[in-house]
Protein backbone atom coordinates (compact mmCIF):
# COMPACT_ATOMS: atom_id res chain seq x y z
CA UNK A 1 0.00 0.00 0.00
CA UNK A 2 1.40 3.38 -0.77
CA UNK A 3 0.12 7.33 -0.50
CA UNK A 4 1.05 9.67 -3.10
CA UNK A 5 3.72 12.40 -2.60
CA UNK A 6 1.72 15.77 -4.22
CA UNK A 7 2.94 19.51 -4.80
CA UNK A 8 0.84 21.30 -2.67
CA UNK A 9 -1.57 24.18 -3.73
CA UNK A 10 -0.33 27.06 -5.13
CA UNK A 11 -1.42 30.82 -4.72
CA UNK A 12 -3.78 32.11 -7.75
CA UNK A 13 -1.44 34.34 -9.17
CA UNK A 14 1.74 31.15 -9.52
CA UNK A 15 1.27 28.78 -12.28
CA UNK A 16 3.73 26.38 -11.59
CA UNK A 17 6.97 25.39 -9.85
CA UNK A 18 10.32 23.92 -9.33
CA UNK A 19 11.16 21.12 -7.86
CA UNK A 20 14.41 22.12 -5.74
CA UNK A 21 16.27 19.53 -3.56
CA UNK A 22 15.45 15.78 -2.37
CA UNK A 23 16.25 15.38 1.17
CA UNK A 24 15.39 11.77 0.65
CA UNK A 25 16.95 9.04 -1.59
CA UNK A 26 14.49 6.31 -2.90
CA UNK A 27 14.05 3.23 -0.32
CA UNK A 28 14.78 5.47 2.91
CA UNK A 29 12.58 5.64 5.47
CA UNK A 30 10.54 8.34 6.79
CA UNK A 31 8.19 9.55 9.66
CA UNK A 32 5.59 11.56 9.50
CA UNK A 33 5.69 15.19 8.82
CA UNK A 34 9.34 15.02 7.87
CA UNK A 35 10.98 17.34 5.33
CA UNK A 36 10.97 15.39 1.82
CA UNK A 37 11.27 17.79 -1.06
CA UNK A 38 11.38 21.76 -1.02
CA UNK A 39 9.91 22.82 -3.99
CA UNK A 40 10.58 26.66 -5.24
CA UNK A 41 7.71 28.92 -6.25
CA UNK A 42 7.92 32.56 -7.98
CA UNK A 43 7.93 34.05 -3.86
CA UNK A 44 9.29 31.13 -1.48
CA UNK A 45 10.29 28.07 -1.19
CA UNK A 46 7.70 25.50 0.01
CA UNK A 47 8.20 22.63 2.16
CA UNK A 48 6.69 19.27 1.42
CA UNK A 49 6.36 17.07 4.42
CA UNK A 50 5.81 13.35 4.47
CA UNK A 51 2.05 12.39 5.10
CA UNK A 52 2.36 9.38 6.87
CA UNK A 53 5.45 6.84 8.26
CA UNK A 54 6.95 4.61 5.69
CA UNK A 55 9.89 3.97 2.73
CA UNK A 56 10.42 6.67 0.00
CA UNK A 57 8.93 4.88 -3.21
CA UNK A 58 9.60 5.93 -6.56
CA UNK A 59 10.88 9.62 -7.54
CA UNK A 60 8.91 10.61 -10.63
CA UNK A 61 9.96 14.25 -10.92
CA UNK A 62 13.35 14.97 -9.85
CA UNK A 63 15.16 18.39 -9.14
CA UNK A 64 15.19 20.62 -11.54
CA UNK A 65 11.78 19.81 -12.47
CA UNK A 66 9.09 22.00 -13.62
CA UNK A 67 5.49 21.21 -11.31
CA UNK A 68 2.08 22.23 -11.35
CA UNK A 69 -0.08 22.54 -8.24
CA UNK A 70 -1.06 18.69 -6.97
CA UNK A 71 1.10 17.04 -9.26
CA UNK A 72 2.08 13.33 -8.66
CA UNK A 73 6.19 13.95 -8.03
CA UNK A 74 6.76 10.58 -5.31
CA UNK A 75 5.49 8.44 -2.96
CA UNK A 76 5.58 6.73 0.22
CA UNK A 77 5.37 2.75 0.29
CA UNK A 78 4.60 0.81 3.55
CA UNK A 79 6.94 -0.54 5.79
CA UNK A 80 10.46 0.80 7.95
CA UNK A 81 12.26 1.48 5.34
CA UNK A 82 16.19 1.90 6.83
CA UNK A 83 15.12 -0.38 10.08
CA UNK A 84 16.87 -3.88 10.10
CA UNK A 85 15.00 -6.78 10.13
CA UNK A 86 16.26 -9.45 12.78
CA UNK A 87 18.79 -11.58 12.20
CA UNK A 88 19.68 -15.01 13.22
CA UNK A 89 23.32 -14.51 14.54
CA UNK A 90 26.09 -11.69 15.01
CA UNK A 91 27.75 -12.76 12.71
CA UNK A 92 25.05 -12.00 9.89
CA UNK A 93 24.33 -9.30 11.65
CA UNK A 94 27.90 -8.08 10.80
CA UNK A 95 27.68 -9.27 7.39
CA UNK A 96 24.54 -7.29 6.23
CA UNK A 97 26.19 -4.14 8.26
CA UNK A 98 29.27 -4.46 5.73
CA UNK A 99 26.88 -5.16 2.98
CA UNK A 100 24.90 -1.84 4.14
CA UNK A 101 28.01 0.03 4.10
CA UNK A 102 29.40 -0.83 0.50
CA UNK A 103 26.17 -0.17 -1.01
CA UNK A 104 26.60 3.88 0.83
CA UNK A 105 29.97 4.07 -0.85
CA UNK A 106 30.24 2.21 -3.48
CA UNK A 107 28.71 2.56 -7.25
CA UNK A 108 26.07 0.79 -8.98
CA UNK A 109 22.94 0.45 -7.37
CA UNK A 110 24.19 1.65 -4.13
CA UNK A 111 25.06 5.01 -5.63
CA UNK A 112 21.64 5.20 -6.95
CA UNK A 113 19.78 4.49 -3.82
CA UNK A 114 21.96 7.04 -1.71
CA UNK A 115 22.33 9.76 -4.76
CA UNK A 116 19.60 12.27 -6.05
CA UNK A 117 19.16 12.42 -9.72
CA UNK A 118 20.71 15.51 -10.11
CA UNK A 119 23.72 14.51 -8.51
CA UNK A 120 24.11 11.44 -10.03
CA UNK A 121 23.67 13.54 -13.32
CA UNK A 122 26.68 16.14 -12.01
CA UNK A 123 28.91 12.70 -11.16
CA UNK A 124 28.31 11.43 -14.25
CA UNK A 125 29.38 14.89 -16.15
CA UNK A 126 32.58 15.09 -14.27
CA UNK A 127 33.39 11.11 -14.83
CA UNK A 128 33.24 10.51 -10.58
CA UNK A 129 31.87 7.81 -8.98
CA UNK A 130 30.17 8.00 -5.43
CA UNK A 131 33.38 6.16 -3.99
CA UNK A 132 35.22 8.94 -4.60
CA UNK A 133 33.24 11.63 -2.57
CA UNK A 134 32.91 11.76 1.11
CA UNK A 135 28.98 12.04 1.70
CA UNK A 136 28.08 14.86 4.82
CA UNK A 137 24.19 13.73 4.65
CA UNK A 138 22.45 11.73 6.11
CA UNK A 139 23.92 8.16 6.29
CA UNK A 140 26.69 9.14 4.05
CA UNK A 141 24.34 10.64 1.29
CA UNK A 142 25.96 12.79 -1.33
CA UNK A 143 24.39 16.06 -2.09
CA UNK A 144 25.01 18.40 -4.69
CA UNK A 145 27.04 20.43 -2.41
CA UNK A 146 29.69 17.51 -1.60
CA UNK A 147 30.70 16.93 -5.18
CA UNK A 148 30.98 20.45 -5.74
CA UNK A 149 33.69 21.10 -3.13
CA UNK A 150 34.90 18.03 -4.45
CA UNK A 151 35.37 19.19 -7.25
CA UNK A 152 36.43 22.63 -6.26
CA UNK A 153 39.47 20.83 -4.16
CA UNK A 154 40.98 20.13 -6.94
CA UNK A 155 39.20 16.33 -7.52
CA UNK A 156 37.45 14.82 -10.81
CA UNK A 157 38.63 12.96 -13.35
CA UNK A 158 41.25 15.08 -16.03
CA UNK A 159 38.31 18.08 -15.69
CA UNK A 160 40.07 21.59 -16.85
CA UNK A 161 39.94 23.85 -13.81
CA UNK A 162 38.06 25.83 -15.72
CA UNK A 163 34.97 23.37 -16.20
CA UNK A 164 35.74 23.16 -12.30
CA UNK A 165 34.75 26.22 -11.83
CA UNK A 166 31.33 26.07 -14.06
CA UNK A 167 30.44 23.37 -12.46
CA UNK A 168 29.11 24.27 -9.36
CA UNK A 169 26.64 26.94 -9.03
CA UNK A 170 28.36 28.07 -5.30
CA UNK A 171 31.91 27.71 -6.23
CA UNK A 172 33.74 31.13 -6.73
CA UNK A 173 34.80 31.94 -9.97
CA UNK A 174 38.86 31.32 -10.40
CA UNK A 175 40.79 34.45 -10.67
CA UNK A 176 43.75 33.01 -10.85
CA UNK A 177 46.67 34.85 -13.17
CA UNK A 178 46.40 33.94 -16.73
CA UNK A 179 42.78 32.50 -16.44
CA UNK A 180 39.72 33.42 -18.27
CA UNK A 181 37.26 31.31 -16.38
CA UNK A 182 33.35 32.01 -16.61
CA UNK A 183 30.68 29.88 -15.00
CA UNK A 184 26.72 29.96 -16.37
CA UNK A 185 23.88 28.92 -13.39
CA UNK A 186 20.57 29.11 -13.90
CA UNK A 187 18.64 32.26 -12.69
CA UNK A 188 16.81 31.12 -9.68
CA UNK A 189 12.70 31.51 -10.16
CA UNK A 190 12.79 34.07 -7.25
CA UNK A 191 15.48 36.46 -8.83
CA UNK A 192 13.56 35.63 -12.14
CA UNK A 193 10.16 36.98 -10.85
CA UNK A 194 12.04 40.10 -9.03
CA UNK A 195 13.94 40.85 -12.37
CA UNK A 196 10.10 40.95 -13.79
CA UNK A 197 8.24 42.93 -11.19
CA UNK A 198 11.02 45.49 -11.10
CA UNK A 199 11.47 45.93 -14.85
CA UNK A 200 7.60 46.23 -14.59
CA UNK A 201 7.28 48.92 -12.63
CA UNK A 202 9.83 51.24 -14.55
CA UNK A 203 7.84 50.48 -17.77
CA UNK A 204 4.28 50.85 -16.24
CA UNK A 205 4.38 53.12 -13.56
CA UNK A 206 5.08 57.28 -13.77
CA UNK A 207 7.96 57.08 -11.58
CA UNK A 208 9.67 59.99 -9.62
CA UNK A 209 11.86 60.46 -6.59
CA UNK A 210 12.13 63.06 -4.27
CA UNK A 211 15.14 63.09 -1.80
CA UNK A 212 15.53 64.84 1.69
CA UNK A 213 18.52 64.01 4.48
CA UNK A 214 17.48 64.02 8.07
CA UNK A 215 19.35 64.45 11.16
CA UNK A 216 19.91 61.44 13.50
CA UNK A 217 21.79 62.93 16.41
CA UNK A 218 17.99 63.23 18.41
CA UNK A 219 17.06 59.27 17.74
CA UNK A 220 20.89 58.41 18.35
CA UNK A 221 20.55 60.51 21.81
CA UNK A 222 17.26 59.30 22.86
CA UNK A 223 18.88 55.47 21.70
CA UNK A 224 21.65 55.40 23.53
CA UNK A 225 20.38 56.87 26.79
CA UNK A 226 17.20 54.00 27.07
CA UNK A 227 18.99 50.92 24.73
CA UNK A 228 19.91 49.00 27.95
CA UNK A 229 16.41 49.77 29.23
CA UNK A 230 14.39 48.78 26.29
CA UNK A 231 16.02 45.89 25.36
CA UNK A 232 15.42 44.49 29.45
CA UNK A 233 11.54 45.16 28.72
CA UNK A 234 10.95 44.19 25.42
CA UNK A 235 13.77 41.61 24.53
CA UNK A 236 14.90 43.10 21.67
CA UNK A 237 17.26 45.70 20.55
CA UNK A 238 16.10 49.15 19.45
CA UNK A 239 17.06 49.81 16.07
CA UNK A 240 16.94 52.79 13.32
CA UNK A 241 13.97 50.62 11.17
CA UNK A 242 11.20 51.11 13.83
CA UNK A 243 11.54 54.36 14.02
CA UNK A 244 11.14 55.06 10.17
CA UNK A 245 8.05 52.66 10.24
CA UNK A 246 6.49 54.45 13.02
CA UNK A 247 7.15 57.99 11.30
CA UNK A 248 6.11 56.19 7.95
CA UNK A 249 2.72 54.90 9.58
CA UNK A 250 2.09 58.52 10.64
CA UNK A 251 2.94 60.51 7.33
CA UNK A 252 0.74 57.94 5.75
CA UNK A 253 -2.26 58.53 7.76
CA UNK A 254 -2.13 62.50 6.89
CA UNK A 255 -1.22 61.55 2.40
CA UNK A 256 -3.88 58.80 2.32
CA UNK A 257 -2.27 59.19 -1.35
CA UNK A 258 1.06 57.83 -0.30
CA UNK A 259 -1.22 54.72 0.79
CA UNK A 260 -3.25 54.59 -2.07
CA UNK A 261 -3.38 51.87 -5.23
CA UNK A 262 -3.90 51.67 -8.66
CA UNK A 263 -6.43 49.03 -9.92
CA UNK A 264 -7.29 49.49 -12.94
CA UNK A 265 -9.25 52.65 -13.85
CA UNK A 266 -9.86 52.89 -9.36
CA UNK A 267 -7.82 54.18 -6.72
CA UNK A 268 -7.98 52.25 -3.64
CA UNK A 269 -7.32 54.63 -0.50
CA UNK A 270 -6.72 52.08 1.94
CA UNK A 271 -7.82 52.64 5.73
CA UNK A 272 -4.63 50.60 7.31
CA UNK A 273 -1.60 50.75 7.25
CA UNK A 274 0.40 47.91 6.32
CA UNK A 275 4.22 48.04 5.29
CA UNK A 276 6.56 46.32 3.60
CA UNK A 277 9.93 46.19 4.65
CA UNK A 278 12.90 45.12 2.39
CA UNK A 279 14.96 42.02 3.33
CA UNK A 280 17.89 40.67 1.59
CA UNK A 281 18.18 37.02 1.68
CA UNK A 282 20.35 34.59 0.47
CA UNK A 283 17.58 33.46 -2.60
CA UNK A 284 17.17 37.37 -3.37
CA UNK A 285 15.19 40.31 -2.21
CA UNK A 286 11.87 39.28 -0.15
CA UNK A 287 9.57 41.55 1.21
CA UNK A 288 7.53 40.91 3.67
CA UNK A 289 4.72 42.88 4.97
CA UNK A 290 4.64 44.25 8.71
CA UNK A 291 0.54 44.42 9.37
CA UNK A 292 -1.58 47.16 11.16
CA UNK A 293 1.27 49.57 12.31
CA UNK A 294 -1.05 52.13 13.06
CA UNK A 295 -1.91 50.05 16.23
CA UNK A 296 1.89 49.02 17.33
CA UNK A 297 4.54 50.27 19.49
CA UNK A 298 8.63 50.52 18.63
CA UNK A 299 8.99 47.23 20.53
CA UNK A 300 6.11 45.33 18.99
CA UNK A 301 7.75 46.87 15.37
CA UNK A 302 11.28 45.87 15.84
CA UNK A 303 9.82 41.74 16.76
CA UNK A 304 8.25 41.77 13.70
CA UNK A 305 11.08 43.25 11.66
CA UNK A 306 13.01 40.69 13.52
CA UNK A 307 10.75 37.52 13.49
CA UNK A 308 11.03 38.71 9.53
CA UNK A 309 14.63 38.88 8.90
CA UNK A 310 14.99 35.35 10.68
CA UNK A 311 12.86 33.05 8.62
CA UNK A 312 13.99 35.21 5.44
CA UNK A 313 17.49 33.92 6.78
CA UNK A 314 16.24 30.00 7.11
CA UNK A 315 13.98 30.42 3.88
CA UNK A 316 10.74 29.71 6.34
CA UNK A 317 8.78 33.15 4.73
CA UNK A 318 5.41 32.25 3.40
CA UNK A 319 3.35 33.27 0.71
CA UNK A 320 1.06 35.40 3.55
CA UNK A 321 4.26 36.91 5.00
CA UNK A 322 4.79 38.69 1.63
CA UNK A 323 1.27 39.27 0.17
CA UNK A 324 -0.32 42.37 0.35
CA UNK A 325 1.50 46.20 1.75
CA UNK A 326 0.55 49.41 1.37
CA UNK A 327 4.29 51.17 1.29
CA UNK A 328 7.28 49.82 1.62
CA UNK A 329 10.54 50.94 3.57
CA UNK A 330 14.04 49.34 1.97
CA UNK A 331 17.08 50.21 3.64
CA UNK A 332 19.88 49.88 1.58
CA UNK A 333 22.23 51.97 4.19
CA UNK A 334 22.76 48.23 6.39
CA UNK A 335 25.46 47.79 2.72
CA UNK A 336 26.64 51.13 2.95
CA UNK A 337 24.79 52.64 0.15
CA UNK A 338 25.07 56.63 1.14
CA UNK A 339 22.02 57.40 -2.08
CA UNK A 340 19.64 55.73 -4.06
CA UNK A 341 16.69 55.54 -5.77
CA UNK A 342 14.73 52.86 -5.16
CA UNK A 343 11.98 51.06 -7.58
CA UNK A 344 8.39 51.26 -6.46
CA UNK A 345 6.61 47.74 -5.26
CA UNK A 346 3.62 47.47 -7.36
CA UNK A 347 0.38 47.99 -6.95
CA UNK A 348 1.91 50.63 -4.16
CA UNK A 349 2.06 54.04 -4.52
CA UNK A 350 5.38 54.82 -2.69
CA UNK A 351 8.50 52.91 -1.33
CA UNK A 352 11.07 54.70 1.07
CA UNK A 353 14.74 54.30 1.23
CA UNK A 354 17.04 54.37 4.07
CA UNK A 355 20.72 54.42 3.77
CA UNK A 356 23.61 55.15 5.56
CA UNK A 357 24.34 57.17 8.67
CA UNK A 358 27.62 59.35 7.86
CA UNK A 359 28.90 62.38 10.33
CA UNK A 360 28.84 65.65 7.66
CA UNK A 361 29.37 69.45 8.59
CA UNK A 362 26.11 71.06 8.55
CA UNK A 363 24.65 74.96 9.93
CA UNK A 364 22.61 75.23 12.94
CA UNK A 365 22.10 78.63 13.96
CA UNK A 366 24.93 80.10 12.33
CA UNK A 367 27.70 77.76 13.02
CA UNK A 368 29.17 74.67 11.23
CA UNK A 369 29.09 71.41 13.54
CA UNK A 370 29.65 67.67 12.64
CA UNK A 371 26.03 65.85 12.87
CA UNK A 372 25.34 61.86 11.74
CA UNK A 373 22.81 62.57 8.56
CA UNK A 374 21.39 60.01 6.67
CA UNK A 375 19.81 60.76 2.98
CA UNK A 376 16.50 59.26 2.65
CA UNK A 377 14.45 58.93 -0.61
CA UNK A 378 10.61 58.61 -1.95
CA UNK A 379 9.78 57.28 -4.87
CA UNK A 380 6.66 57.38 -6.07
CA UNK A 381 4.03 57.09 -8.92
CA UNK A 382 3.02 60.11 -10.23
CA UNK A 383 -0.14 59.05 -11.53
CA UNK A 384 -1.27 58.70 -7.96
CA UNK A 385 0.66 61.11 -5.92
CA UNK A 386 1.32 65.04 -6.54
CA UNK A 387 4.97 66.31 -6.23
CA UNK A 388 3.61 68.37 -3.17
CA UNK A 389 1.76 65.36 -1.15
CA UNK A 390 5.66 63.71 -2.17
CA UNK A 391 7.97 66.13 -0.99
CA UNK A 392 5.17 66.74 2.32
CA UNK A 393 4.86 62.98 3.33
CA UNK A 394 9.16 63.39 3.18
CA UNK A 395 9.14 66.22 4.86
CA UNK A 396 6.99 64.96 7.76
CA UNK A 397 9.52 61.80 7.93
CA UNK A 398 12.09 63.73 8.49
CA UNK A 399 10.26 65.98 11.12
CA UNK A 400 9.23 63.33 12.90
CA UNK A 401 12.44 61.09 13.00
CA UNK A 402 14.39 64.52 14.27
CA UNK A 403 12.53 65.12 16.89
CA UNK A 404 11.03 61.50 18.04
CA UNK A 405 9.39 63.35 21.46
CA UNK A 406 6.29 64.05 18.48
CA UNK A 407 6.01 60.07 18.14
CA UNK A 408 5.23 60.10 21.51
CA UNK A 409 3.00 63.06 22.17
CA UNK A 410 0.96 62.32 18.68
CA UNK A 411 2.14 65.86 17.71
Amino acid sequence: MSSEIKVPTLPESIADALIVTWHKAEGDAVKRDEVLVDIETDKVVLEVPAAEDGVLGPIIEGEGETVTAHQVIGSIEAGSGASPAPVASAAASESASESASAAIAGSGSGEAGQTSPAVRKLLSEHGLSADQIKGTGDKGRISKEDVEAHLAAGGGSGASKSSTAAAGASAPVSMMAGERTEKRVPMSRLRSRIAERLLDATQTTAMLTTFNEVNMQAFIDMRKQYKDQFEKSHGIKLGFMSIFLKAATEALKRYPDVNASIDGDDIVYHGYCDIGVAVSSERGLVVPVVRNTEYMSLADMEKSIGSYAEKARDGKLSIDDMTGGTFTVSNGGVFGSLLSTPILNPPQSAILGMHATQERPVAENGQVVIRPMMYVALSYDHRIVDGKGAVGFLKTIKELVEDPQRLVLDL
